[in-house]
């Protein structure tokens, strides 16, 4: 059986090679996407031998990446989940666990969060009972400040969650103090952000849980998944609870009596001996990953590093290549950081002589792609229209994002040629309309 195994991985690894669009760059003709994922041979032969396998559930892939990737992080704990999205719902419902006693967040306690984002940093605030406040940015770096969250602190506020702008940190530093200071757990939205440093530390390592995307826009993927990060075990052990349909105990589902305790415990109003595999302790979900996914998972953490390189090395060639271009408020770095980013964004100022529209139509007919800097100014979307809410100052940048913002790619697909071509399509434009 292992011989004809490895017969069919060499056909899907002579497969891979065969099936490569190796056709050049054509400007203008080729596509240019913003982001994708980079997939190898070894990426579907992983996929492939999971499949041969039949581990179509949760088993030891998924722990072995789980391990692997924490180990990655520096975190003590990671749990696989099925996209960032339930990640950033699990987070935020470990810290509604009456098993935190005093310290657990209640029904109408404030988060602090951004205006200027993803929907799936904040609908885990409001489908918990919570109250998102919601503070500006900066232009440039596309971040909030620690002056900003500390300005925003009203008496119910207990914790702050917010995302490292495609992939350029926030002060996370600085606001890990002023949540320890306050009294604040601090959730890291890290999905577009995993290897990006601040202050030398990776993004995802500063607060109390952090989340991560494995969706193919992302630094790597396991096609959809996600995962939470953190080293309190204790909130580890919540997030585990509330992944796995909310149940007590922490066997695997395919284990027997691996805590040797099975049938000794006594919790709620059940009788004494109750089978603790079927001892529920939290209204949880199911949002675990599988086996398929870590596989691919555990393909693409050994490139890591290189996909994180060549998104430093491709932002750069933009930002070297654009630098000068008039009516554009071009990226920068928040102070202190190495961002391993995920896009490229670009303001075009109010007073420009072209507007954003034109600007992106023209990129797009180039084969350029764009996108917006996610949802803008969330607040004037009508998914949270008439939600409850607070808006700590103002929002006049993000009202500006949402008008004049968007970014391109620096996905480790690009090419130095793709990327001269973006360059002098943008100086073309900028030229031509004065």
């Amino acid at each position: 059986m292992g011989q004809r195994k490895e017969l069919i991985l060499e056909s899907v690894r002579k497969y891979h090679q065969e099936a490569q669009d190796l056709k050049p760059f054509v400007p203008g003709v080729t596509e240019i996407w913003p982001s994708g994922a980079v997939l190898a041979a070894e990426d579907r032969e992983a996929l492939v031998e999971a499949a041969l396998e039949m581990r179509i559930a949760a088993g030891r892939s998924s722990r072995k990446f789980e391990s692997s990737f924490a180990r990655w992080m520096g975190r003590r704990k990671a749990h696989l989940v099925n996209s960032g999205s339930s990640a950033n719902l699990l987070s935020v419902a470990a810290l509604m666990s009456p098993q935190l006693e005093e310290s657990r967040l209640r029904p109408g306690d404030e988060v602090i969060t951004v205006a200027a984002g993803f929907p799936t940093t904040v609908n885990p605030i409001l489908q918990n009972g919570l109250v998102p406040v919601f503070v500006d940015v900066d232009l440039g770096t596309y971040n909030t400040t620690a002056d900003r969250v500390r300005q925003a602190i009203g008496p119910r506020t207990r914790a702050i969650l917010i995302a490292h702008a495609l992939g350029n940190p926030f002060e996370a530093a600085e606001l890990a103090q002023l949540a320890e200071e306050r009294d604040l757990f601090l959730i890291e939205d890290n999905c577009d952000a995993v290897g990006s440093l601040h202050h030398g530390q990776l993004t995802g390592t500063f607060g109390d849980l952090s989340t991560v995307s494995f969706y193919p826009a992302h630094h790597l993927t396991t096609g959809e998944g996600g995962c939470v990060l953190t080293s309190n075990l204790v909130l580890a052990r919540l997030v585990e609870s509330l992944r796995d349909w909310g149940r007590d105990c922490w066997c695997e589902p395919g284990e027997t009596n691996r805590c040797l305790k099975r049938f000794d415990y006594q919790m709620g109003t059940l009788p004494a001996g109750y089978d603790h595999k079927y001892i529920f302790s939290h209204v949880g979900y199911n949002l675990k990953g599988t086996d398929l996914q870590a596989a691919l998972g555990l393909s693409q953490l050994g490139r890591l590093d290189e996909f994180c390189a060549a998104r430093r090395r491709n932002w750069r060639q933009l930002r070297d290549g654009l630098d000068g271009v008039p009516h554009l408020v071009l990226p920068r770095a928040t102070e202190g950081s190495d961002p391993s980013w995920f896009g490229f964004a670009l303001t075009v100022e109010p007073d420009a002589p072209y507007s954003r529209a034109e600007l992106v139509d023209f990129l797009e007919g180039r084969k350029i792609g764009t996108r917006r800097l996610f949802a803008g100014n969330l607040t004037r979307h009508p998914a949270y229209i008439g939600t409850r809410h607070r808006i700590s100052g103002d929002l006049i940048n993000s009202d500006i994002i949402t008008e004049q913002t968007f970014w391109i790619g620096v996905y480790p697909g690009l090419t130095e040629e793709m990327l001269a071509y973006v360059v002098q399509s943008i100086r073309e434009f900028t030229a031509a309309h004065g």
